[in-house]
C-alpha cells in the first residue's frame, strides 16, 4: 500500500509507503515502479541513487536543479535522524511559478516527495547525522546543474542560527535572477 498526497504545487507529490513493524523492527517497500504508476498516475525511470550524510543540524544543501536536456526527477527520503525537504517550482509560465512546498521527512515516519523535473530541490538538516536517499532519472551532469539562493523564495527553514553551507549554494543567484530552462505546459 502507498498513500499519495498532492500539495499545491502540481506534479510535487508526497508518498508514504506502508510500513510492517514487529518488535526487531519494520520493513517497508520505498519503491515499486508498477504500485507508483498504479496509484501515484508517474513512470519514472531511475538511473542513479544518490545517499548524503550531513553531519551538523541547521545544514542547508540546495536549492538545486538540472537543466534539459539532463534534468532530473528525484524520489526522496530520509534514511537516518530528520530533514524538511523543499521543492520551488521554476517552470516558466506556471501560474505557481517561485512557490514551494516543504514537508518533513524522518526516518521514523518514512514519507518520501516525488519531485519532478521543473522544480529546485533543496533541505536543510533537524537532527544530527542525517541521512538523504533519493532516487534520480537522470544522470548527474556537471555542466547541466543550477541553483537558486536557498533565501531568495521566502522559506521558512525553521532555523535557529546561521545556516550551514557550501561555497556554491552561497553563491547561488537568487530567484528573481536565473533565467530558468524550464517551461510550463498544461497537462
Amino acid at each position: 500500500m502507498l498513500t499519495v498526497e498532492k500539495t499545491a504545487l502540481e506534479g510535487l507529490l508526497i508518498l508514504t509507503p506502508r510500513r510492517f513493524g514487529d518488535d526487531r523492527g519494520f520493513f517497508a517497500e520505498t519503491w515499486n515502479k508498477a504500485r507508483l504508476r498504479e496509484v501515484a498516475g508517474i513512470m519514472p525511470e531511475f538511473v542513479q541513487d544518490n545517499h548524503s550524510l550531513s553531519a551538523e543540524v541547521g545544514t542547508i544543501r540546495g536549492l538545486h536543479y538540472q537543466a534539459p536536456p539532463k534534468g532530473q526527477g528525484k524520489l526522496v527520503r530520509c534514511g537516518r535522524g530528520a530533514l524538511w525537504d523543499v521543492a520551488v517550482d521554476i517552470r516558466r509560465g506556471s501560474p505557481t511559478y517561485g512557490s514551494w512546498v516543504g514537508v518533513d521527512l524522518t526516518a521514523e515516519n518514512g514519507r518520501q516527495l516525488w519531485v519532478p523535473e521543473g522544480f529546485a530541490h533543496g533541505f536543510v538538516t533537524r537532527a544530527p547525522d542525517t541521512e538523504i536517499v533519493y532516487k534520480c532519472t537522470g544522470y548527474y551532469a556537471p555542466e547541466a546543474e543550477g541553483a537558486v539562493r536557498w533565501d531568495s523564495v521566502g522559506i521558512d527553514w525553521g532555523l535557529t542560527g546561521d545556516p550551514i553551507l557550501s561555497e556554491k549554494d552561497a553563491d547561488a543567484p537568487a530567484l528573481a535572477d536565473i533565467d530558468s530552462p524550464f517551461e510550463w505546459s498544461k497537462t
